[in-house]
């Protein structure tokens, strides 16, 4: 008989734990209930807004930024996760308290009341967190002032200008606006004016964030009118490290590279060529490379203009060395012809270590004098006594003599050598002028 009335003890304590752990797990749904009853839910119809029929009802906003996640120049937009909260008075939802504390709900009760339409103009996608329940918090006041609050993720569109890029300064907004109630119903307003935009300590690889502001303005659609309509601003400086690192220091290294031939003798031409081509193909490289990793503009950007500039530099040096060895092959032509260089002579056997052809090395063969007729010594004659007749130039006078156009070239073609001399201070000191102007206008 003891060993029964134990028995029974033992079932009972344990019908018990049983009992206060289903109790445990429904405490949650019970208190919804209860507080679905405090709130009188079941009694109003939240399919229509506060105070239907009357004047707009007020919704404040505030908005605290958590992080911009990233920003894409391909795509042209932002991705930005926030804290929106939203301020209204639904005296529906009032209820009587002794304590006057407020009362706060997760999302399964924000099904059931009005809430406001509050999306996102011109995003692409977005979402609710819902890492390990949805983000939201709905807080009840006993005298119906709500406070509704929603962590979104959202990306947004963001119309770039490209022009002075990557020197440039971009400006996005992301914008908030009432989907069904225009302005007759719906007054969207920042709650506490400037200070309604907070953020956190937003650190980005690419840009400074200079600015975060709010704004308002007015939206108008022809078919339904007029709709508050609130921004927030911010504006982005991009940092210019990254593209130096990989644009430009590579770019001006291979101008400079494109440079070496002028000290390459002439005569080299594997080396030089093979040089040339090789900056250029550099050169083509990274030119496919920026442009890959940028969207599609009809209009030229500032990193284009560098780009192509210094890629023309580089196309001209090997433009140079073509001028430079047909102006040679064009003089030992000639010379050839004139009988000024033997039969037997070996050009390579006169470049000297400097790099530079020297005509003085060639063995010159003189030529042999005319026998002399009568035609000739008249024309001796003649020419003494025009010699004669001159009058010498006199002390502090200079005698000067215009050289055209067609002198000068055929002076450079038959000193050819002159082009890469002249090329080794030209083309670096005009680089350097575009550098400066360049830099000026774009930083």
């Amino acid at each position: 008989m003891q060993a029964g009335l134990h028995f029974g003890v033992i079932t009972s304590i344990r019908t018990r734990r049983i009992d206060f752990k289903m109790k445990k797990s429904d405490s949650t749904k019970s208190l919804l209930i209860k507080s679905e009853q405090l709130l009188r839910i079941e009694d109003h119809d939240f399919a229509m807004r506060p105070g239907f029929g009357g004047a707009a009802i007020p919704v404040g906003i505030d908005v605290q930024v958590e992080s911009i996640d990233s920003i894409s120049e391909v795509n042209m937009d932002f991705t930005m996760t926030l804290y929106l909260r939203h301020y209204w008075q639904d005296d529906r939802l009032a209820f009587p308290s002794s304590s006057k504390k407020s009362r706060t709900f997760d999302a399964r009760l924000v099904k059931k009341i009005w809430v406001p339409d509050v999306f996102f103009v011109h995003s692409k996608r977005s979402f609710i967190h819902d890492t390990t329940m949805e983000n939201i918090m709905l807080r009840v006041y006993p005298d119906g002032n709500i406070l509704y609050s929603v962590r979104i993720t959202v990306t947004a569109l963001c119309a770039m200008d490209f022009s002075s890029f990557p020197l440039d300064t971009q400006k996005c907004s992301l914008e908030l606006e009432s989907y069904a109630y225009n302005e007759n119903d719906l007054m969207l307003y920042w709650k506490n004016g400037n200070d309604s935009l907070r953020t956190d300590e937003i650190v980005l690889s690419q840009f400074f964030i200079e600015e975060f502001h709010p704004s308002y303005g007015l939206a108008f659609y022809s078919s339904t009118g007029w709709y508050n309509r609130l921004y927030i601003n911010f504006i982005l400086r991009r940092h210019i490290f990254f593209f130096m690192l990989q644009t430009y220091f590579p770019t001006m290294l291979m101008v400079m590279l494109s440079w070496v031939s002028f000290w390459i003798d002439r005569r080299a031409v594997p080396a030089r060529v093979s040089l040339g081509i090789t900056t250029v193909l550099t050169m083509s490289t990274i030119i496919t490379g920026v442009s890959a990793s940028m969207p599609q503009v009809s209009y030229v950007k500032a990193v284009d203009i560098y780009l192509w500039a210094s890629f023309l530099f580089v196309f001209l040096s090997v433009i140079e060395y073509a001028a430079v060895n047909y102006f040679t092959t064009v003089e030992e032509m000639k010379k050839l012809k004139g009988g000024k260089i033997p039969a037997d002579f070996n050009a390579t056997q006169t470049m000297a270590f400097d790099g530079c052809y020297h005509d003085n090395d060639i063995d010159l063969t003189p030529f042999p004098e005319l026998p002399s007729t009568p035609n000739t010594e008249r024309s001796r004659t003649a020419t003494s006594r025009n010699s004669a007749a001159e009058p010498p130039p006199t002390e502090g006078t200079r005698l000067r003599r215009k050289k055209s156009i067609k002198h000068n070239l055929s002076f450079i073609m038959s000193n050819s050598y002159m082009i890469d001399s002249y090329s080794r201070v030209i083309f670096p000191m005009t680089y350097l002028m575009f550098n400066i102007i360049y830099w000026s206008l774009y930083s």
